[in-house]
């Protein structure tokens, strides 16, 4: 892996969402849908929030809300971004700072893509198929 290389080679471009009026058990059934561990939530075309697997975990199953709870009452509001251009090091320093496994790519002032550890796993897979493929 480059390290200086930007983020947005990395990235997911294809961001996958629930709004925020779905309920948790639809954001789920997306989730598992897609095998995916992370979702967007979209209001008139703006990202407005974030929900992970583990999000569901600590903010739903454990505290025992009902699967009909609306996605806006658990997601994260507070979005953390990262421009398209930030060097991969510097993020997964972030990650590793926050504790986290996901963060949204901006670019413009718009959401653009996503980026998480499971990006840098395939990325790394590629890159070895490809060096097996030339031997």
């Amino acid at each position: 892996m480059e390290m200086r290389a930007p983020i947005e080679v990395y990235m997911t471009r294809k961001l996958i969402g629930v709004r925020p009026d779905d309920t948790v058990k639809r954001a789920g059934e997306v989730m598992s849908e897609f095998d995916i561990g992370s979702l967007v939530v979209v209001d008139g075309g703006n990202v407005v929030g974030f929900l992970t697997k583990g999000d569901l975990i600590r903010r739903v199953i454990v505290p025992g809300l009902p699967n009909t709870t609306p996605v806006r009452e658990v997601m994260t509001k507070d979005l953390l971004t990262v421009p398209s251009t930030a060097p991969l090091g510097e993020v997964l320093d972030l990650l590793a700072k926050k504790g986290i496994k996901h963060v949204l790519i901006e670019k413009d002032s718009r959401i653009v893509g996503i980026f998480s550890l499971s990006d840098l796993l395939e990325a790394s897979r590629r890159k070895l198929e490809t060096a097996i493929a030339t031997e």
